[in-house]
């Protein structure tokens, strides 16, 4: 079983799970910009953070075999405090580098006038910058919180084609099937998708147009849970084809579109070769 795993935040796991990713079959991945888990207190830690994403965690995933791409966004939760605003300054010189596949995580969290504004600024540097765009829908008032988020995906003009509505559950999911939206759905303990809920879904809905992801971060939350989903297709009766789409090559269209996916494993590792965190200096 091949997996792409197209939304999990790896600075905020060990290489453990590096490695227990790889041995569950994770060849691929993509990583979204998200908030720090506490108040930023300045915008310039964006620039430190962004920079990690494009590459210390590339090179900590390659020594596992693992291809890594990001996101760049301002995110919902942050775009509320206005000492983060002028990130959406920093944002286009990170949207035209290698390895950074779309912009996100964008979308809502309070559905506040100011998510509002950065939600529409960046739909337009998805637009202006030809990426693709990973919208997270918020965790209280779902319905109403998709609903908006797909209003302003229309007003923006961008290719429906070229957005992810990820988050997606059985309330929602009916909202997004026929907006030509790709559905995302995170398999994440307690607050979101399980295994046997996401094989229902498939069961009524196809494989086409929809992406998979484990969303771990610093909760609970587990980076196999693409591996455990995969399986209980299988357990389910779909066939390895199917697996194979969802989990593999449904991740690499919608990213492919960016023009930017390298699903190689080239020299990286010798990147940082001198690094001292690496011969354990200080």
């Amino acid at each position: 079983m091949r997996i792409f795993d197209p939304h999990i935040h790896m600075s905020s796991r060990t290489t453990d799970d590096y490695e227990r990713m790889a041995a569950a079959g994770v060849r691929a991945l993509v990583e979204p910009a998200f908030w720090l888990g506490q108040p930023r207190t300045s915008a310039a830690s964006f620039a430190d953070y962004f920079d990690s994403l494009i590459g210390w965690e590339p090179f900590r995933a390659s020594q596992f075999g693992i291809r890594h791409h990001a996101t760049m966004a301002l995110n919902p939760k942050e775009a509320n405090d206005p000492r983060c605003r002028p990130v959406l300054e920093l944002l286009p010189r990170y949207l035209d580098k290698d390895g950074v596949v779309a912009v996100g995580e964008i979308g809502y969290d309070s559905m506040t006038p100011d998510e509002d504004d950065a939600f529409a600024a960046q739909l337009a540097l998805a637009v202006e910058h030809d990426l693709p765009a990973l919208v997270h829908t918020p965790h209280r008032d779902k319905a109403r919180g998709t609903g908006r988020s797909l209003d302003v995906v229309r007003e923006s003009g961008i290719d429906p084609g070229r957005v992810v509505i990820d988050h997606l559950n059985e309330v929602t999911v009916d909202l997004v099937r026929d907006t030509g939206c790709w559905l995302g759905f995170s398999i994440y303990p307690e607050t979101k998708m399980s295994p046997p809920r996401m094989v229902e879904l498939l069961r009524r809905y196809g494989t086409e147009r929809i992406l998979v992801n484990s969303a771990a971060d610093w909760g609970r939350s587990d980076p196999l849970l693409t591996r455990a989903t995969g399986d209980a297709m299988l357990a389910a009766g779909f066939g390895d084809d199917d697996v194979d789409r969802v989990l593999w090559r449904n991740p690499i269209e919608f990213y492919g579109q960016s023009g930017r996916l390298d699903l190689s494993i080239g020299e990286l590792a010798g990147t940082f070769e001198g690094n001292s965190i690496l011969r354990g200096g200080s």
